[in-house]
């Protein structure tokens, strides 16, 4: 067996920090794989649940919306906390409020009380929050000709964990029958097992801590001053920094596209007769289509740049919600538009997480990242929201055109950044 690696006391060498980052990413992978059959599990069956609970297809968009918006209220306090004692203990605590949620899911749903149901999903949703969060702690030790390479692997893991989750419907059904529990319940008590694996996993394992080792070098000061800062200064950093302030709005809007759609997906294909398998299937392939090509992503945004793949991802988007806003009752069409949906969002989140990192110095970056997952998962559950009102209203068609305006604000980002560079170009050239 290796020794574990000591924290260096100054800046770490090449081959030090190379040798660390390959055990990080290691960790992180393995967490995201058991968190991930959490995730994947829940999203296939909590809007089913709502459905059960309330008899209300108003009200089954909620479970998702709970999520997302769990999400954002633990997205701040675990990036802070990373900031201040590093990324082991903020993603450690995430995964075990995100397994505490998973119970109260269980005993809401056997006590028939909705209320404490999106109380456990407000909870689950730390799980959600830890999820995005150990992106960043892949790059905290990267380099730039890897960031996106090594971020995008992490968010890969999800894959294996994501996928496997909503099939496992019929099984873990079957293991709750055996407790006495609701069918649906079964991928509820997958959800809590893999959490608290995953909670498991980080604190063992994920040893040293990243960020920690990363600062090691400045000991009480940039990680410990970026903790400090408030929201609205943070917000005044990004806003003055054209790349990262289209890094969080190509972050957010991905997020609410793929979360406004994908959320009433599952009760769009009910009413049109679609099996239960059907659905677990086509959210399955949803999520593989977030996280499997993911590798890929992070190549292509080290190889060509992280501008123009979060626009590639955009435009992805925008087919996704053309591809199901026109597939009415055909389940393949659903399903194709669903696998789009979930790639543009790899596209937007992997490029978009690059090129935050990149546009921002180590002193707010860890408070940066926490604050644009917090404004990503507020879209997100905006949308979540809205869903089921949009779609009563306007039907699966409408539901795909209002997220899909989402996109808009990124295009006109990217083509301001465009023209400020050109102008500072210029510039440079007439004083030369």
């Amino acid at each position: 067996m290796s020794t574990p690696i000591a924290p260096p006391e100054g800046a770490l060498t090449e081959r030090e920090r190379a040798r660390l980052q390959r055990r990080t990413v290691l960790v992180l992978m393995l967490a995201q794989v058991v968190g991930g059959v959490g995730m994947g599990a829940m999203l296939a069956v909590g809007a089913l649940i709502a459905l059960e609970l309330t008899g209300s297809d108003a009200w089954s968009g909620m479970p998702t919306t709970m999520i997302t918006l769990g999400a954002a209220v633990f997205a701040l306090p675990l990036a802070s906390l990373a900031a201040r004692r590093g990324r082991r203990p903020g993603l450690g605590l995430g995964w075990v409020f995100g397994a505490i949620g998973g119970t109260v899911v269980i005993a809401a749903t056997v006590l028939g009380t909705f209320a404490l149901f999106l109380l456990g999903m407000v909870l689950v949703g730390a799980g959600t929050a830890t999820n995005l969060q150990s992106r960043h702690a892949a790059a905290d030790l990267s380099s730039e000709r890897s960031r996106g390479r090594d971020l995008s692997v992490v968010v890969w893991a999800t894959t294996v964990g994501s996928v496997l989750g909503p099939n496992l419907i019929g099984p873990s059904g079957n293991v709750a029958a055996l407790l006495g529990l609701d069918e649906l319940l079964g991928p509820v008590l997958f959800t809590t097992v893999g959490f608290s694996l995953g909670a498991v996993l980080i604190f063992a394992l994920l040893r040293p801590d990243p960020l920690r080792a990363a600062t090691a070098a400045r000991p009480g000061g940039e990680a410990s001053a970026g903790a400090r800062m408030s929201v609205a200064r943070v917000l005044r950093v990004v806003a003055a920094s054209p790349g990262a302030l289209l890094a969080v709005v190509g972050i957010v809007a991905s997020h609410t596209v793929m979360v406004g759609v994908m959320t009433m997906t599952p009760v769009h294909m009910s009413h049109h007769g679609a099996a239960l398998t059907v659905i677990g299937l086509t959210i399955s392939l949803h999520i593989a289509g977030m996280y499997a090509l993911s590798p890929v992503v992070g190549w292509l945004t080290d190889r060509y740049g992280r501008v123009p793949v979060l626009l590639t991802g955009q435009g992805v988007l925008l087919a996704a919600t053309v591809v199901s806003g026109t597939a009415g009752g055909d389940e393949v069409r659903v399903t194709v538009g669903l696998v789009l949906l979930g790639l543009g969002w790899s596209f937007g989140l992997v490029s978009g997480t690059a090129l935050l990192a990149e546009s921002l110095s180590a002193e707010v970056r860890p408070r940066a990242q926490g604050v644009s997952d917090l404004v990503m998962n507020l879209g997100g559950a905006s949308a979540g929201a809205l869903s089921g009102m949009v779609l009563s209203q306007t039907g699966f068609g409408g539901l795909n055109l209002f997220a899909a305006v989402f996109t808009v604000p990124v295009f006109v980002l990217a083509v301001r950044a465009y023209l400020a560079g050109r102008n500072r170009t210029a510039g440079v050239s007439r004083d030369a």
